[in-house]
């Protein structure tokens, strides 16, 4: 009796290669759209985490009779002209936040995981300084300097907070709060933050909503800058049209 013969089948060199060479478009193909999905969903975590720095802002507006976070507090115990950089600001909310160190930093701002303790998120000084104090400031220089000599050798005085309530906020949906002060989700050389007309920053807004913005669609500040910082007519001025 004999043995059955049986076919074997395979793949020539030819079909090998056609197959690796589909398999290689279709992946040039899927991973750009791959990387897109990875990156928006980045940018949607880091702006989840100023909604929660909302909800925070929120509680503790409700505690203080609605007068927004100031310098020189007990609590935060530094001067004006740093309150607004995140290791600042970031003590007075820390009761408001579930995970304080995940909630103010955002994932992929490594610049800030290296040299500012994982703080990338900022508090504009325009929520505890007077509007003519904020139209007084002309230069970035003066959002973070401290007393510096005059010309006489006198130490100029630093600009003293003054505490700011809610209802002076005229347009709460257009009033930045605090935001991304790097462009982490579109790099940039030479970033500065918000003294810098380029990239694009998740932003939180009085009224709590969060919006990622283009520098170029902030309106120029009292320091020629989109600065929510020193946007005209401090927190009664408006930082987006």
């Amino acid at each position: 009796m004999k043995e059955a013969r049986h076919a074997v089948c395979g793949f020539t060199l030819i079909e090998l290669l056609v197959v690796i060479a589909v398999i290689a478009i279709l992946a040039a193909l899927l991973l750009p759209a791959l990387e897109g999905a990875r990156s928006k969903a980045r940018q949607t975590a880091c702006a989840g985490n100023l909604a929660q720095i909302g909800f925070a802002f929120q509680m503790y507006l409700s505690d203080y009779s609605e007068v927004f976070p100031i310098a020189d507090d007990p609590v935060s115990a530094v001067p004006s002209y740093w309150l607004w950089m995140g290791r600042g600001w970031r003590p007075l909310l820390n009761g408001y936040v579930a995970q304080e160190q995940k909630t103010f930093w955002c994932p992929v701002d490594t610049t800030s995981h290296q040299k500012y303790a994982d703080t990338s998120y900022s508090y504009t000084l325009a929520f505890y300084h007077t509007p003519d104090q904020i139209d007084a400031m002309t230069t970035m220089k003066q959002t973070y300097s401290g007393p510096t000599p005059d010309l006489r050798g006198d130490l100029t005085p630093v600009i003293p907070s003054v505490p700011q309530h809610l209802s002076r906020v005229r347009s709460p949906g257009q009033k930045v709060m605090a935001g991304e002060w790097l462009s982490n989700h579109e790099r940039i050389s030479g970033d500065n933050g918000w003294w810098n007309w380029q990239g694009s920053r998740n932003f939180l807004f009085v009224d709590g909503h969060v919006e990622k913005r283009d520098a170029i669609s902030i309106r120029p500040a009292n320091d020629g800058f989109p600065d929510p910082n020193l946007t005209l007519h401090g927190l009664r001025g408006m930082d987006v049209p």
